[in-house]
Parts: C-alpha cells; sequence; structure tokens
C-alpha cells in the first residue's frame, strides 16, 4: 500500500525583507506579542486566545508562514492530520507553556546576534509545535 506524501509548503518572502522586518519591527512587537499571549495563557478565558498567538509567534517575529500538506497517492491535498486535541491541551498544561517560554527566549537572544540569527529564525519556526504540538 503506497503510503501518503507529506511535504512543506512555505509561503514566505525574501531574506531581506524578513531581516529587514526583524530588525525594525518584529524584535519589538514579537516580544510585546509573546508577553500579551503569556498573560492570556494565565486565564482560563484567555488560553484559547493565547495559544493561538504563540502558535503565530514565527509569523510576526520574522514573517515565517509554513504548514505542512499531505498528497493521498490517489493525488489530493489535504491538511497533515493534528494530534488528539485532549493529548494536545494535557501537553500545553503540564510541559508546552514552560518549554516554549524557554525556547522563545533562546530564540529571541540569538536573533539579537548576527551569528545567530538564523538559527533563531529556526526556532521560532518550531514555536507552534512546541507550544501545543500543532503541525503547521
Amino acid at each position: 500500500m503506497a503510503r501518503p506524501v507529506v511535504y512543506e509548503q512555505t509561503n514566505r518572502p525574501g531574506c531581506v525583507l524578513q531581516i529587514l522586518w526583524f530588525a525594525f519591527v518584529g524584535w519589538w512587537l514579537g516580544a510585546l506579542w509573546v508577553v500579551v499571549a503569556w498573560v492570556l495563557c494565565l486565564t482560563i478565558v484567555g488560553l484559547p486566545l493565547g495559544a493561538a498567538m504563540l502558535n503565530h509567534v514565527p509569523q510576526i517575529m520574522a514573517l515565517r508562514g509554513r504548514r505542512l500538506v499531505q498528497v493521498s497517492p490517489q493525488g489530493w491535498v489535504s491538511d497533515a492530520p493534528q494530534v488528539n486535541f485532549f493529548i494536545r491541551a494535557i501537553y500545553f498544561v503540564l510541559i508546552g507553556w514552560w518549554v516554549s517560554a524557554l525556547w522563545i527566549v533562546v530564540a529571541y537572544a540569538l536573533c539579537m546576534t548576527i551569528i545567530g540569527l538564523p538559527f533563531g529564525f529556526w526556532m521560532f519556526d518550531r514555536v507552534p509545535a512546541l507550544v501545543t504540538l500543532k503541525r503547521a
């Protein structure tokens, strides 16, 4: 039986535009975005919005968007399947919130150096998966 093929579909502006965005807007807007998201995550009512905001950190910080697409052997395209909602919720409460906080701080610090900038952007791309096991 043929297995479906999963590939990454990207929709990003050029590297120069991403660096300029981060240098002039992304570093401060992203920091503000993360703080607001974490404050929302502290409340039951704000938790869904806060988690959604944390899933969009790559777009806010560095204009980086991506999603995984699954192509079946028959040729149809669908979004990659997500992990069960309840497993994602338990993961977020026990692990996701603090691991992603540390991850974002390290990524932000790396982006403050020219040498660490590419690795910091790579780390921002992985924030949604760390927060809630979301498959982009």
